[in-house]
């Protein structure tokens, strides 16, 4: 497991430093030969200059230069988790840090998306690696801000013809949309007796509508459901009208989909949008199931969010 490492000292004691001299064996004294010990392989911070003295200045410097010293053409050391996975994941958490301004986390990660595309093998494990612990819900580092800032700055170092534009492009729409504070993309939904509606003219009760994308012949989502099934705590909120639920089902089964209704806890308005959703990419559905929180003008609260987050929301109102 990649750990978080104690990094704020980097930019307060990196500085560069000499070995000292051995002291000169004692006459008479025989001199030992010494072996040196094999030292495993270190990410190369870069080194600060002594003239930036404010920690501000510092961490600057570092974020900027991060990856000045790394070999992207040593498969070596890129392949090397314990350097370049770890590195990544301390350069995240200092872009995360709440004093780093927008525009020093665009200019590092440019810097950093320009250096390993200078290596074809760097590139294609180290956008992985960002996949990975940017745009994976599951991940503890999941962040579609950075990842977001991420793909800008690596679809400008692409040249023109480049095929991967055009899919980074699409995920960057998706990205944008239904954001905190923004209103819910609108769509048509059926209930079970073939009934049509919309989000925006969807009921909802006490400011607070929880709206699930789920698949019943999803593993997680079978849990997810299970999980707010029994949740005491949902079905008072849903009971005394603190807040509405709407789960929509976003696959083409309409067999499988029916065949679950009767699992779907009382007082839920449950139905299914024949594919729109996902056909006209709508919402993010990279994982399901999908949870959002909206007020009752439809605007998100909270986006993609997990459900004992959204529980902790409803149970402070």
């Amino acid at each position: 497991m990649i750990r978080i490492l104690f990094i704020g000292l980097l930019f307060v004691g990196l500085s560069s430093c000499q070995a000292k001299q051995n002291p000169s064996p004692e006459k008479g004294v025989a001199k030992q030969d010494t072996v040196p010990e094999s030292m495993p392989p270190q990410f190369p911070f870069p080194t600060i200059p002594s003239t930036l003295t404010q920690p501000e200045a510092r961490k600057s410097y570092l974020l900027t230069h991060y990856w000045e010293k790394f070999n992207f053409a040593d498969t070596t050391l890129v392949n090397n988790r314990d350097v370049t996975e770890q590195g990544f994941v301390n350069f995240i958490a200092l872009l995360l840090g709440g004093t780093t301004s927008e525009e020093l986390i665009r200019e590092s990660i440019e810097n950093w998306c320009g250096g390993f595309l200078s290596s074809e093998y760097a590139s294609q494990k180290l956008m992985d690696m960002a996949d990975s612990y940017l745009y994976n819900p599951n991940s503890p580092f999941y962040n579609e801000y950075l990842y977001e800032i991420y793909l800008e700055s690596l679809t400008k170092e692409f040249p023109e013809e480049d095929l991967r534009i055009s899919r980074y492009n699409f995920i960057l729409k998706l990205l944008k949309r239904n954001n905190p504070g923004s209103q819910a993309t609108d769509f048509t939904y059926y209930l079970s007796d073939g009934t049509r509606r919309t989000l925006a003219g969807t009921p909802v009760k006490n400011n607070r509508l929880l709206l699930l994308f789920y698949d019943p012949e999803c593993e997680s989502c079978h849990e997810v459901l299970l999980q707010m099934a029994s949740d005491a705590t949902l079905a008072e909120a849903v009971r005394n009208g603190k807040l509405s639920v709407l789960a929509v089902y976003t696959e083409g089964n309409d067999e499988a989909w029916r065949k679950a209704l009767p699992d779907m806890p009382k007082g839920w308005i449950v139905g299914t949008d024949r594919e729109t959703i996902k056909l006209g990419a709508l919402y993010d559905l990279k994982a399901m199931p999908s949870l959002y929180l909206l007020d009752g003008n439809k605007r998100v609260v909270l986006k993609d969010a997990s459900y004992e987050r959204i529980i902790r929301d409803i149970s402070d109102r």
